[in-house]
């Protein structure tokens, strides 16, 4: 079996096979940039991120592309808002996007265009669905795709045109000639950002953008475009409509992109995460006091396709989970030292990168990698002298459980590294001062050295009523956070 893949448009899992043999061509929706991330967005990203890592695992050559919306009408309104100029708002928050999911483990798409830097691609492609009849100009600097003239509308939602026009309806000043079509030119408002176009100076719907800038970057057909479920309508439908409209003369949707994949929602406490309800989380929230690849294992344990409940209790738990990956590591690593690699890839190791297979199920790979890491974790433990081979194979685990890692994205740290990191971070939450307990591991050592056990149990017990647990090893006392 090879990768199998969820696919929208057909509504089951399929096989996949790239347009061109050895490539993939991946376009993912970026964020609309008008304020700061939030913990749907790094679901998100995450998600694909892994996508991408393991088909590149699996020798693909991936083009990753992923966008910017930086031209669009709640970036203009929150630019007035604050009194700023839209396009300078929005590359700011870009920025502070990058820096994210930079902190969350993403790797950096190989192009990430911007609507604001693609306006002649978008233009063109407008005129050439004005040409071809599919989209029309009532004159007042609009533009709106005909929605009735793509018979296979609504595909990808399962809906049909009957159903969408008992909701639809026609804003006041809007030129539609029928309530289902959309805009893809808006007319200049006074004091917004425009661009010349032949339908006079305006800017472009939301959805034209994307294609555009697909089809700049990927071409057609291209293989896969994901994005959130919460795009599968209107967003990836209307994109579907204006793209195959404007390069096939077949209208097929797989003409454009012949795959579709989504991911689910992210739910605080069995609720949808949304400002109205209080619970919604930035990433700079979480990450002031939460390490962000303990975010991110936690984000893999749920199926990219399914709903993620989250709570600030399972971050607490996924940094204390990642502690005990990053300790059995360093554990391994310095028994290993030295040793010969024991050849033999592990048979888990194959098995989560077939379960990568599987629509990329990284909560089986989670599950199976807990289970090696225990068998690791008390093969180091056992007592008695290790042999060539018991450290020849804690040195093909170390090796095989970072390469996995790679796949989804963790593990990739300098364990005593991470753990100091993990450590400075679980300490800030709890408000104990790494500067004390260092002082009181000195004055624990002073009173061993005089044979004061008395003050040296004291002294533990101190720091554990603290919520710090001291570890006694031949290269001295390190300490770690509960």
């Amino acid at each position: 079996m090879g990768i199998q893949i969820h696919d929208t448009m057909a509504g089951e899992k399929v096989e996949f096979h790239p347009v061109v043999p050895g490539q993939v061509g991946l376009y993912v929706c970026g964020p609309t940039v008008y304020d700061h991330a939030h913990l749907g967005h790094a679901r998100c990203y995450v998600a694909w991120d892994v996508v991408v890592r393991h088909l590149r695992a699996r020798e693909l050559v991936v083009k990753y592309v992923r966008n910017f919306t930086d031209v669009d009408d709640k970036i203009i309104a929150r630019a007035a808002e604050r009194g700023e100029d839209p396009i300078a708002m929005a590359a700011r928050f870009a920025d502070s996007f990058l820096e994210d999911m930079d902190a969350v483990g993403c790797l950096r798409p190989d192009v990430a265009p911007r609507v604001s830097g693609s306006m002649p691609g978008i233009v063109d492609l407008i005129g050439r669905l004005v040409e071809k009849g599919f989209a029309y100009a009532p004159g007042n600097g609009d533009v709106y795709y005909a929605v009735r003239k793509f018979p296979a509308y609504g595909r990808l939602a399962r809906r049909n045109l009957d159903d969408l026009l008992s909701g639809a309806r026609v804003d006041p000043g809007e030129s539609k000639r029928d309530p289902l079509d959309f805009a893809l030119w808006k007319g200049a408002k006074p004091g917004e950002p425009a661009w010349d176009s032949p339908w006079g100076k305006g800017r472009p719907g939301w959805h034209i953008e994307c294609s555009a800038m697909t089809l700049e970057h990927l071409g057609a057909p291209f293989d896969i475009h994901a994005g959130g479920k919460d795009l599968v309508f209107p967003h990836h439908s209307n994109e579907i409509a204006q793209s195959a409209a404007a390069i096939s003369g077949r209208l097929a949707p797989e003409d454009f992109a012949r795959h579709w994949m989504h991911n689910g929602f992210v739910e605080i406490d069995q609720e949808k995460m949304s400002k109205s309800l209080g619970n919604f989380f930035t990433v700079k929230d979480l990450l002031r006091l939460h390490d962000g690849e303990a975010l991110r294992l936690l984000l893999l344990g749920t199926h990219y396709r399914h709903p993620i409940n989250f709570s600030d209790g399972l971050l607490g738990d996924a940094e204390r989970r990642l502690g005990y990956l990053y300790e059995t590591l360093e554990k391994a690593d310095r028994i290993a030292e030295g040793a010969a690699l024991d050849p033999v890839v592990s048979p888990w190791a194959e098995g989560s990168r077939t379960a990568l297979d599987d629509d990329f199920n990284t909560a089986a790979v989670l599950g199976i990698l807990a289970e090696a890491f225990t068998a690791a974790n008390a093969a180091a433990d056992r007592k008695g002298k290790k042999t060539p081979t018991d450290r020849g194979a804690l040195a093909r685990f170390a090796l095989d459980a970072r390469s996995v890692g790679a796949e989804l994205g963790i593990l990739q740290r300098e364990a005593g590294e991470a753990l100091r990191a993990l450590r400075t971070r679980a300490a800030a939450r709890r408000g104990i001062d790494p500067a004390l307990v260092e002082a009181r591991i000195a004055e624990r050592a002073e009173a061993r050295r005089a044979k004061d056990f008395g003050r040296s149990d004291a002294v533990r017990d101190e720091l554990l009523a603290l919520g710090v647990v001291l570890q006694d090893g031949a290269s001295g006392t390190t300490w770690k956070v509960e």
